[in-house]
């Protein structure tokens, strides 16, 4: 029997695959990220800057879910974070077993600093759409998540 040629309704067209257009778009938003972000923050590393200045502080594991990273992730994120004077870890005073992590001063200067780079970064990520469809793409996006 003879394998059929897919009709062309029927053929995979990488194009219309939505990983291929999400890892598109996260390209692009990667090089936005790049060229706009101040003091060489990677994104992981602002996304642990703005969760903490968001929830306070916060124990690494709660981090990591916080900013969807994996434990060696945020370990890494955090041990430059520090490194770079920007977080600090102290004691919890509710669990001695436990370490928190907080921005210090020098992170949360850092972070009111940032903060506009970071939303020109989305502005300019989602600048082809209306504010309409930026909306709506980013509520379908959670969706996914």
């Amino acid at each position: 029997m003879a394998l059929r040629k897919p009709r062309a309704a029927d053929a995979y067209r990488l194009d219309d695959q939505v990983g291929f257009v999400l890892r598109q778009a996260q390209q692009r938003h990667t090089t936005l990220f790049a060229a706009i972000m101040i003091e060489g923050l990677t994104p992981t590393q602002w996304a642990a800057l703005a969760r903490l200045a968001e929830v306070g502080p916060s124990s690494q594991n709660r981090l990591g879910r916080l900013t969807a990273m994996d434990a060696a992730t945020i370990k890494g994120v955090i041990d430059r974070l520090n490194a770079r004077g920007f977080t600090r870890t102290r004691p919890d005073p509710a669990d001695a077993r436990r370490l928190l992590v907080e921005l210090t001063a020098a992170g949360a200067e850092l972070f009111a600093r940032a903060e506009p780079a970071a939303r020109e970064i989305t502005a300019q990520t989602l600048a082809p759409l209306d504010a309409d469809e930026q909306a709506r793409l980013v509520e379908l996006l959670r969706r996914l998540t």
